[in-house]
């Protein structure tokens, strides 16, 4: 798959599928990798636009000053180098940060968007857990952080059922592990991050969606976007964790699907 000069570094991408343009915009971990499970079903009736963010996976991984803000700007430049317009965004937890980001400075952009897992302002709780991460980082190391993570980003009976394959999926995060600079970046790109007075005037058709069993963002965190996005619908699935895309992609696939297709009616 190809690669892209974008903001002075060397960004991976991939595309598939056809049909209306569809952005998946991964999380903290930033890798396209993220969405395997969803692809497939995603790429039938759309053409899907991925990449690895700046500093993670398959990207170049600069050690710099990270935030939001130009995140969002990798998306748009990444957007321009393909010649889209404008396309229909997903975002997950941070790729949620980038989408509110993009539809507040780059309207035109974005035709509907899905915040999924995601947050409008860092607050206690936010802050706690990746004060928690980062230190984990800091006093155990890469792998006892990429172990670490399986915790915050799945629910307990997900775990249980599904040890082996974690295990293994840990062991590759850690392997393909961004240098601690960049870990560390990231993570105060999202603990600075703070859009919530800027919410009230998206005018994005805009679905917002998390699971009952998320710890890392609860459900509060995404009551808190649909009430400042005027018009947004929140959608509060039973189970899933942080990370109900790969825990119950069918139901995720659907409901995404469905109000992408109905916000183009």
């Amino acid at each position: 798959m190809p690669t892209a000069r974008i903001n002075g570094i060397e960004l991976y991408y991939e595309v598939h599928g056809s049909g209306p343009l569809l952005y998946l915009i991964s999380g903290l971990g930033g890798s396209a990798r993220f969405w395997e499970p969803n692809l497939a079903d995603l790429a039938r009736d759309h053409t899907v636009v991925l990449h690895d963010q700046r500093g993670t996976d398959r990207s170049e991984r600069p050690e710099m000053a990270y935030s939001v803000e130009l995140l969002a700007d990798d998306v748009i430049a990444l957007m321009d180098h393909l010649g889209h317009r404008s396309a229909r965004f997903v975002g997950h937890s941070t790729g949620g940060a980038i989408c509110q980001v993009l539809a507040s400075t780059t309207p035109e952009r974005v035709q509907a968007m899905v915040l999924y897992a995601s947050w409008p302002a860092t607050d206690e709780h936010f802050t706690w857990c990746f004060k928690l991460r980062r230190a984990v980082l800091d006093g155990a190391g890469t792998d006892a952080y990429c172990h670490g993570n399986i915790l915050f980003m799945y629910p307990a009976w997900y775990v249980q059922e599904n040890a082996q394959a974690l295990e293994v999926e840990a062991r590759n995060a850690a392997v393909l592990a961004q240098p601690y600079a960049v870990v560390t970046g990231r993570i105060d790109a999202i603990l600075a991050f703070d859009w919530l007075e800027r919410l009230a005037d998206v005018a994005t058709p805009t679905l917002v969606v998390c699971a009952a069993d998320d710890i890392l963002t609860p459900p509060y965190q995404s009551r808190r976007l649909a009430d400042a996005i005027a018009g947004s619908r929140l959608e509060v699935l039973e189970t899933g964790g942080h990370s109900c895309s790969r825990v119950v992609p069918q139901q995720f696939n659907t409901l995404i699907t469905g109000f992408l297709t109905a916000s183009a009616a």
